[in-house]
């Protein structure tokens, strides 16, 4: 199947920067892109992957004095077994869940840009684990909540074709950049050890998944 391409436009709106800035990107080489006519143009994989490995790397992050804190982001309550099969309503079941968080003011809009953001670029990033996020202005303080499928969603856009098992989702204040950024990078390390993978996925209540993503 081919890749779906985006426009400058698109690329700015997921990467949350202007277009100028995808533009000079694109024109020093710094973002996989190319020219059809006189445009550019964007493989959504090709940008997908160059996120992920800019939010994998340990050296992307100049907020390196921040150290992130799970139990003061995550609490036992917004820690779920998903029921929902569908990528769709697997997101709206865990957003859901997060909006009834305190530092989320407005329920409809985080659900309806949670849904937007993955209808741009799929948050998948490989080992069965998907990581929605969004900043925005009713959003007070960055916060998030975790969603074990139990039945693997199918339907996401993976880049190992693996389905979804673990969905971590996370809402951030808008001008909470740097530390939005090192959080995603933080749960995208995390995340890659296997036996950690291995005990979410075998955990039988949301307090045991709670544990072991607060444990260091």
């Amino acid at each position: 199947m081919e890749d779906d391409i985006l426009t400058i436009e698109e690329v700015a709106k997921y990467l949350r920067v202007s277009d100028r800035t995808v533009y000079d990107w694109a024109q020093k080489g710094e973002i996989p892109a190319g020219k059809i006519g006189t445009v550019w143009r964007f493989k959504k994989s090709e940008v997908e992957k160059w996120v992920n490995e800019r939010l994998s790397s340990s050296s992307a992050s100049k907020n390196t004095d921040t150290v992130i804190q799970v139990k003061n982001i995550l609490s036992p309550d917004r820690v779920i077994f998903v029921s929902q099969i569908s990528k769709h309503d697997a997101l709206v079941e865990l957003a859901e869940n997060l909006a009834n968080a305190p530092q989320v003011k407005n329920r409809e809009e985080l659900v309806s840009e949670i849904l937007k953001r993955e209808e741009l670029m799929s948050t998948a990033v490989g080992r069965g684990i998907a990581i929605p996020h969004v900043r925005l202005s009713s959003v007070t303080d960055l916060v998030m909540s975790v969603g074990v499928c139990k039945r693997p969603v199918e339907d996401f856009a993976t880049i190992d074709d693996k389905p979804i098992t673990l969905l971590i989702m996370i809402a951030a204040a808008y001008n909470q950049h740097a530390y939005y950024l090192k959080t995603l990078s933080y749960f995208s390390a995390k995340l890659k050890k296997d036996d950690l993978r291995d005990a979410l996925s075998k955990a039988s209540t949301p307090r045991e998944v709670y544990d072991l993503l607060v444990r260091d």
